[in-house]
C-alpha cells in the first residue's frame, strides 16, 4: 500500500544534493578525444529539444474511457493549498547539436528543479557524445561511437542519462513533472523502466506533452470519429478554460506494459491544450489523489502565467536552467579550444 501524497514529506538531508552543476563522467576527456580528430564545423550549433516520436499506431493497441467523456472543473485555489504541503519537482532539457564533416556531437544539458514549501532546489547535468559512421576515426578513442543512425543512437543516450539523472537527483516523497511523453519512439522502454523505479522511491512521475498530432481518442471513440483533425483538435473544442477532459487508457496489444493513462487540459482561453499522461501503475497507486494533483497541475499551469507558453512552472523552471547552464558553453569553441568551459564542477545556482 503506497503513501498517500498528504502524508509526503521531504527530509533537509535528501536536498542537500541539489542546487548545482554537475558533469558527466569523463566529460572533459570526451571532448578533449574528439578535438584529436580536428573536426570541421560546417554550420553553427543548432539548440533544440530531444526529438521523441508522439505519433502512436491504434492498428496493435487498444483505446478506452475510464471516465464517460466529459469535462471536469479544475480548482487553482485546492491546487494551491495541495502545493504548500507536498514537494514537487519538473524536468526538462536542453540540447546543442554540432554539425561536422566527420560526425555529429550532442551536447545535452539535464534539469531537475525541485520546489519544497517554496524554496526551489535545482541541479542539472551536462553530457557529450561524439557519432561517426568513419571507423577509422572510432580507432582514435573509445569515446567516440560508431553509428549509422545517429539520431536514433543520441535518443537512446539520452534516455538512458535521463534516467540515471532523475533516478540520482528526485527526490523521495515527491511528485515529479516530466516533459514529453511516455510512449515514443526508442526510448520507451527506457521511461517504463525509470517508472517502475520511481514508484520505489514513492515518487509520482506525470508526463506533459504539447504540440501532438496524435489523434489516439478522435479515431477511436465513435461519437468523434471523422469530425475533428487531431486529438488536440477536439479538446480544444470541447473544454473551457480550467477544465480538462475526461481519463482515456492507451494499451499496447504486444506488450501491456506499454500503457498509460491520459486526459487534455486547457489551462486558459484561446490556447492549444496539453496532454497530460501517466502509467496505469501509477494511477493504481495513487489513484485517491489525482482529483488533487490535477488542481495542482492547473494552479502551476496559472501561475507560471505564460499564455503563449503555457508551460507548468516546474518544467519551464527546469527549462530555464537547462538553457542556462549550455550558456556556460562556448560553443563557438567547444571542439577546438582548450578553454572549454569554466569549472562548472565548482559552480552553484544562486552563488
Amino acid at each position: 500500500m503506497s503513501t498517500r501524497i498528504s502524508e509526503f514529506s521531504v527530509s533537509p538531508e535528501q536536498l542537500q544534493k541539489l542546487n548545482g552543476i554537475v558533469l558527466q563522467e569523463d566529460f572533459r576527456k570526451r571532448i578533449e578525444e574528439v578535438r584529436k580528430v580536428n573536426v570541421t564545423l560546417t554550420q553553427k550549433p543548432i539548440q533544440g529539444d530531444v526529438q521523441i516520436t508522439d505519433i502512436i499506431s491504434s492498428q496493435n493497441s487498444v483505446i478506452d474511457v475510464i471516465e464517460s467523456i466529459n469535462r471536469y472543473d479544475l480548482d487553482p485555489q485546492k491546487g494551491y493549498e495541495l502545493s504548500k504541503k507536498v514537494g514537487f519537482s519538473g524536468y526538462d532539457e536542453s540540447k546543442y547539436k554540432f554539425l561536422t564533416l566527420e560526425g555529429v556531437a550532442h551536447v545535452t544539458t539535464h534539469s531537475l528543479a525541485t520546489y519544497v514549501q517554496k524554496d526551489l532546489y535545482p541541479v542539472s547535468k551536462l553530457t557529450f557524445y561524439f557519432y561517426t559512421r568513419s571507423n577509422k576515426i572510432i580507432k582514435i578513442s573509445d569515446y567516440i561511437k560508431y553509428s549509422e543512425d545517429p539520431e536514433s543512437d543520441s535518443n537512446r543516450d539520452y534516455a538512458e542519462d535521463r534516467s540515471k539523472f532523475i533516478e540520482t537527483f528526485a527526490i523521495s516523497n515527491t511528485i515529479l513533472f516530466i516533459d514529453g511523453p511516455i510512449i515514443g519512439g526508442n526510448i520507451t522502454s527506457y521511461t517504463i523502466k525509470l517508472v517502475d523505479q520511481l514508484h520505489k522511491n514513492n515518487i509520482i512521475p506525470i508526463f506533459f506533452v504539447k504540440n501532438s498530432d496524435s489523434n489516439l481518442v478522435v479515431d477511436n471513440i465513435g461519437s468523434l470519429r471523422d469530425e475533428f483533425n487531431s486529438d488536440l483538435h477536439w479538446s480544444y473544442q470541447f473544454l473551457h478554460q480550467g477544465q480538462r477532459s475526461n481519463l482515456f487508457i492507451y494499451i499496447d496489444k504486444h506488450n501491456s506494459k506499454n500503457s498509460k493513462i491520459f486526459c487534455y487540459i486547457k489551462p486558459f482561453n484561446s490556447v492549444t491544450t496539453q496532454r497530460i499522461e501517466f502509467h496505469p501503475d501509477t494511477y493504481k497507486l495513487y489513484q485517491d489523489d489525482f482529483g488533487g494533483i490535477f488542481n495542482l497541475i492547473y494552479y502551476l499551469m496559472v501561475v507560471q502565467g505564460e499564455k503563449s507558453n503555457p508551460q507548468i512552472r516546474p518544467i519551464a523552471i527546469a527549462e530555464r536552467y537547462a538553457r542556462e547552464t549550455m550558456h556556460l558553453i562556448n560553443s563557438d569553441t567547444l571542439l577546438r579550444s582548450s578553454n572549454l568551459i569554466q569549472t562548472m564542477d565548482q559552480t552553484r545556482f544562486g552563488g
